[in-house]
């Protein structure tokens, strides 16, 4: 038997039934059509952002990474919720834009971007996270091209990353940024090319559920930022200073305290390098506002035996569910909360189960070895913190299954 991860504290049933947003399971699969569903409350995510709001300065700017879930009713809610987006791609600035965010609370980062993605940006307004010397080069010329003042910044690479995080994105050789001792030089190179100098973008590292590891990078973020901007000679208007909040998927993982952080970033806060006293601070969270809010419901297919280990397939699986699957940045395999939605709080079976799902390939596995209620055929299972890298990093088109649903709640 393998252990699961904790359910989120927000879930609970009645009369054996999971209840979603105040909603039955079935009743919102009802109201859907079918399964597989996503099924989003929002209520959640509201709580999430009452939560950060209460625990880190006033004067600190929330920031939604929409690539966590770009859901278009999703965004729309999100608009009323956060100071700004930050996006990853031309596309993602669309949805960002169609959502009713404003260009200038847009950031754009990530490797890769084209010329007619850096000129739809610059001619909308958005600022742009410089990840090179010629990414930068590349938007001069395209704002030349559009006749406008492009709105830069620069994305730094830093000398430290954020320690135990799930997913590394500063320190030692990486695609993403500007190495440090060259961040200042760009962003020179940038004002006196006429840019709009929009200030830094310092990402150091993400899913950390270790406040102090978190306390500690935004105090060297906060240290560089100062450094770099002495070395330019101008205050930036804005750090970035990345997320790293992290979410308890697994056994043994222990919710995030964010209240430590919060006390520590309001020390530093009014404590800040001259150079710093008159800028922004930010902290773009994705996962952290909206993963525990999501819930994935598909329904159990067929119940079989193989070699004396009992599978229960379902209707969906890792073409929907990819990171449930450990097929998503996890380096050793381990399960995802999920539970009988229908027999929600009902005691487990003796032997345990393999959660599998509807794909013809043995790395479709959504629960390995998990303790369920005795399960049958029609039966819908939840697998929880699906509000975050579902769907949309998920490879839907895989073998011509159909798409999953998805349902806002609140």
């Amino acid at each position: 038997m393998k252990p699961m991860g904790p359910i989120p504290p927000w879930f609970g049933g009645e009369e054996g039934m999971l209840l979603v947003g105040g909603c039955g399971a079935a009743s919102l699969v009802d109201e859907a059509g079918d399964t597989p569903l996503f099924a989003y409350d929002m209520g959640i995510v509201d709580a999430q952002v009452r939560r950060f709001r209460d625990a880190m300065p006033d004067a600190l700017h929330l920031h939604y990474a929409i690539k966590a879930n770009p859901y278009a009713p999703l965004l729309a809610h999100m608009v009323g919720q956060v100071d700004g987006f930050d996006i990853a791609s031309g596309g993602e600035m669309d949805m960002a834009l169609a959502a009713g965010m404003a260009p200038d609370r847009i950031s754009f980062a990530g490797p890769g971007k084209r010329d007619d993605e850096l000129r739809a940006a610059i001619f909308a307004g958005v600022t742009i996270n410089l990840e090179s010397e010629g990414e930068g080069r590349r938007a001069l010329a395209a704002a030349a091209q559009v006749g406008k003042t492009p709105r830069l910044a620069v994305r730094v690479n830093p000398n430290f990353d954020l320690k135990g995080s799930g997913m590394r994105m500063g320190g030692g050789a990486k695609p993403f940024g500007v190495d440090a001792e060259r961040a200042a030089m760009l962003a020179r190179a940038m004002i006196d090319g006429g840019a709009d100098w929009r200030g830094w973008h310092i990402f150091a590292g993400s899913q950390n559920l270790d406040p102090l590891a978190i306390i500690e990078t935004q105090a060297a973020t906060i240290a560089l930022a100062a450094r770099l901007s002495d070395t330019v000679g101008a205050a930036p208007p804005l750090v970035n200073l990345g997320g790293g909040f992290g979410l308890a998927y697994f056994p043994g993982d222990e919710r995030l305290d964010i209240r430590p952080i919060g006390v520590a970033l309001d020390s530093a806060l009014e404590t800040l390098p001259d150079i710093l006293q008159g800028s922004a601070f930010a902290i773009e969270l994705g996962r952290w506002l909206v993963g525990e809010a999501g819930v994935y419901l598909t329904r159990v297919i067929d119940v079989k035996v193989s070699q004396g280990e009992t599978f229960v397939v379902v209707d969906g699986g890792l073409h929907h569910q990819l990171a449930a699957s450990g097929n998503f940045g996890t380096v050793v395999r381990r399960n995802y909360p999920m539970a009988v939605a229908n027999r929600f709080g009902a005691a487990p079976a003796g032997d345990p189960v393999t959660v599998v799902g509807c794909l013809c390939t043995p790395i479709d596995r959504l629960g390995e070895k998990v303790a369920l209620p005795p399960v049958a055929e029609g039966d819908l299972i939840a697998i929880f913190l699906a509000g975050a890298y579902g769907a949309s990093a998920s490879p839907t088109m895989f073998l011509g299954h159909p798409s999953p649903r998805e349902l806002l709640l609140g």
